[in-house]
């Protein structure tokens, strides 16, 4: 059965083949991760426990039990899987969040358990935006240039520290959670939000902040699309942050297709 872009390879599993019951452990901190838990709890058929990895204090609900924090790299996942009985894994994490997804990935050979990789498709550029295309925040800060900038570094509270390397730009940094005062360049005002942001409201945001360039991860989605969309009615660069590199495993976009795998 196709899922979606990439197949993986099965392993031997540790399970009994005639395994009858559907225990899903859904790696979350997505929508994606929201919506299918919702899909989850209303299947009879299904059971499912939710796992966050508690970077913010106050998540948004899910409709299924959440546990927070790390298994203890993949030994510690591996053996979460066997002692649960998890039948399926989805990684529906955020896409950049790159370790668990490995850890995902190389517990779930150990185990033998199947595996999905649900994640939104990634932004295009569209005719209007000016991008420029990066793979990581290194080159992100190299790209903002020498001359003092005003930024608005969209990119959450994971990394910003890598931005100091650039002192001479004046930064807007918005986050959910507060970052650690260490981790800011010497001129950034931070402010808080939790998306969807309406498209007006990015736009007055960079126009009354003076902002003359935009840098931001390609996460995909439509929750935080506005502020692509404001770059581009503004005429602001975008520095556009490249998802890591991912693992060869099975891959979709589709929730019905996550379904449709728990029923496997």
């Amino acid at each position: 059965m196709e899922f979606g872009v990439r197949q993986a390879d099965s392993a031997p599993s540790l399970f009994s083949a005639a395994i009858e019951h559907r225990r899903a452990l859904v790696l979350g901190g997505s929508s994606e991760a929201r919506a299918l838990a919702t899909r989850i709890a209303a299947d009879p058929r299904l059971d499912g426990v939710i796992s966050l990895a508690g970077r913010t204090s106050a998540p948004i609900a899910h409709d299924l039990p959440v546990r927070v924090g790390g298994f203890g790299g993949v030994e510690g996942l591996t053996r979460y899987l066997v002692e649960e009985r998890i039948s399926h894994v989805i990684d529906a994490t955020h896409p950049f969040a790159a370790r668990i997804s490995v850890n995902a990935r190389a517990a779930c050979a150990v185990a033998g358990t199947p595996l999905l990789v649900l994640t939104r498709p990634p932004w295009i550029c569209a005719q209007g935006d000016h991008w420029i295309d990066v793979d990581d925040n290194t080159a992100a800060a190299r790209a903002l240039g020498a001359a003092p900038r005003r930024v608005f570094l969209a990119i959450g509270r994971q990394g910003v520290a890598d931005f100091r390397v650039a002192p001479q730009h004046d930064y807007l940094l918005r986050v959910i959670e507060p970052p650690q005062a260490a981790d800011l360049p010497p001129s950034c005002e931070v402010i808080f939000g939790r998306g969807p942001f309406a498209l007006e409201d990015e736009i007055a945001l960079l126009r009354d902040r003076r902002i003359e360039i935009v840098v931001t991860k390609n996460s995909g989605g439509a929750l935080a699309y506005a502020k692509i969309e404001a770059a581009r009615t503004l005429g602001l660069d975008v520095v556009m942050i490249a998802r890591p590199a991912s693992a060869d495993a099975a891959t979709t976009h589709s929730i019905d297709a996550a379904m449709a795998f728990l029923a496997s």
